[in-house]
């Protein structure tokens, strides 16, 4: 199967008492899926998945899910640094009627790529949904090799790799080395339009919370043959691309979401919410981007399709 070829790796909505909100999630995620996203990833690393537990995470998969039925595929990220876990959870995910899973590099025991290997193929023996690897060595600190990916294609269901090494290099030995139908996705923003140049897929995005429309409109724009509006658009996205990242993600993008009215709400600790500084940064990010963008969504329609969305919740979409 194909993911899509924009996919948002969704923020999880809290209250004021930093609990999930599970009815502003089911709405959030109808909202990216009128706004260009193909695909929702709930509970990676721009869910917080360190700080929700694994009992919230089964709920996110299955409200999600009900709330977008068919038209958009929902990928559950159930990756860890424990493969015993991982496995337990992918199960549990799978019993929820997702459309796919999302694993990422074990972190902090720092696996060889033979663990590395052996940790996947247990994860995709586990379920018969379709996997995708998670390579982003920046929070791993350890290096998915291109090699070990070409292994791990050969079992079925893994199928795909959402590759933030920030390697071009790294990214053209992967699609050098796989076969044509392994899907490659860019984990930074910044490198869609980079990637889907040497053969990538898409985009699993943070930015395309905010700026998914146009996110949409640049690689369709690439997929169209028309590389000239698709630069022209990666250039005028680029400051939001960067921008975003001022602090730890999921931090300014939750930020901005609650500037347009959406109901992210806060972090849970370790992380914090933005400083003023900050807050004045992404405001006027936003609003650069947004004096030059006048087609760009407002505050008071990101407010109204919030309702729209939010009466689709109750009757989900078939």
């Amino acid at each position: 199967m194909s993911f899509g070829r924009v996919l948002t790796a969704m923020v999880t909505p809290m209250n004021e008492a930093l609990e999930v909100d599970y009815e502003e999630a089911a709405r959030l995620a109808q909202y990216l899926f009128i706004h260009g996203s193909d695909g929702i990833v709930v509970c990676g690393t721009t869910g917080e998945s360190p700080t929700v537990t694994d009992k919230e995470k089964i709920e996110l998969f299955r409200v999600v899910k009900a709330a977008l039925g068919s038209k958009c595929t929902v990928i559950a990220g159930i990756g860890s640094n424990s493969t015993d876990s991982s496995i337990k959870l992918a199960r549990q995910a799978a019993a929820t009627g997702v459309d796919g899973l999302m694993a990422v590099v074990p972190y902090y025991n720092k696996p060889s790529q033979e663990g590395m290997f052996q940790h996947f193929k247990a994860i995709a023996e586990a379920t018969s949904l379709p996997l995708m690897l998670y390579n982003v060595p920046g929070r791993t600190s350890a290096n998915l090799s291109p090699e070990t990916v070409k292994r791990l294609s050969e079992i079925s269901n893994i199928v795909a790799l959402k590759e933030a090494a920030g390697s071009l290099d790294q990214v053209s030995e992967l699609k050098r080395m796989l076969p044509s139908e392994f899907e490659v996705f860019s984990g930074d923003d910044s490198l869609t339009l980079p990637m889907l140049a040497l053969g990538c897929s898409g985009i699993v995005s943070v930015a395309a919370h905010v700026i998914g429309d146009e996110m949409k409109e640049m690689v369709d724009a690439w997929f169209a043959g028309d590389t000239a509006r698709a630069t022209r658009l990666h250039l005028e996205l680029f400051p939001i691309f960067k921008g975003i990242f001022v602090t730890a993600n999921p931090v300014p993008i939750k930020a901005l979401l609650n500037m347009d009215g959406i109901k992210a709400g806060g972090v849970r600790l370790p992380l914090v919410k933005a400083t003023s500084e900050e807050i004045k940064f992404l405001k006027d990010l936003m609003n650069n981007f947004k004096s030059v963008h006048t087609d760009s969504p407002k505050s008071t329609r990101v407010i109204s399709e919030l309702k729209v969305a939010s009466e689709k919740v109750s009757n989900p979409i078939a």
